[in-house]
């Protein structure tokens, strides 16, 4: 038996554009929840009028969200590493698939 999952790749959509994401099955699941809230947090950025640019809205979002994170992890002590980590690939591929999405648009 391996040790590896095996990967697939997720459609989810932000802001009405569709994003392919690659990630182990068993995290399907996580990411769809994970795009739905960060829709959710864009859209209201965006409905708020002040910022316009799908980019800046999305930089507006993660800020938002990062801080609502640090400040709900520092009334209860540090972020749990295992946490840290998947931030920290869940945002590795939010850029990856940001940065196809450009090429595609060039």
């Amino acid at each position: 038996m391996s040790n590896t999952s095996e990967t697939k790749t997720v459609t989810v959509t932000i802001l009405d554009k569709e994003y392919m994401v690659t990630c182990p099955e068993e995290e399907h699941h996580d990411l769809i929840r994970s795009a739905d809230f960060l829709d959710r947090k864009m859209r209201e950025i965006r409905d708020g009028g002040k910022i316009i640019g799908s980019d800046r809205i999305a930089v507006m979002a993660a800020l938002n969200i990062s801080h609502e994170l640090l400040t709900r992890n520092s009334e209860s002590g540090n972020i749990d590493s295992s946490v840290g980590q998947r931030i920290k690939g869940l945002e590795a591929k939010i850029e990856d698939a940001l940065y196809r999405s450009r090429q595609l648009e060039i």
